[in-house]
């Protein structure tokens, strides 16, 4: 993973201010969360070796420079490379993604539209 992350930012000559957290803590702070689902503020940073909100810019930075896609395709092009990539048990879901404009649909759909009411006389 560490030839996909973006360059760490140069450190000013006068006034550094603090080093910068190592890559691999920040990434240990991001798989924390993703595993147990606490908040980025409860992430224990004795344990991890940064604080949450240090973990979450670094997520925040590295999606922003476009690495999640590059490393998704580095994993499947090892996994390939490997023999260990098995599609045959594999689905696919779209529940996220909109359908634009309603999508396409066979059915009528029902009026939304104010329905009178029958009369009882």
């Amino acid at each position: 993973m560490a030839p996909l992350l973006p360059p760490a930012p140069e450190r000013r000559h006068r006034h550094p201010g603090r080093l910068r957290i190592p890559d691999r803590a920040a990434l240990a702070g991001v798989m924390y969360v993703l595993r147990t689902g606490v908040a980025w503020r409860d992430v224990p940073s004795e344990t991890v070796g940064c604080s949450g909100v240090t973990a979450w810019r670094r997520l925040r930075d590295w999606t922003e420079a476009g690495l999640c896609p590059r490393l998704h395709a580095a994993l499947l092009t090892e996994l390939r490379r490997a023999g260990l990539l098995d599609l045959d048990d594999c689905s696919v879901d779209g529940s996220h993604v909109r359908a634009l404009k309603g999508g396409i649909t066979s059915v009528p759909r029902p009026s939304i539209g104010p329905v009178l009411a029958r009369s009882t006389t």
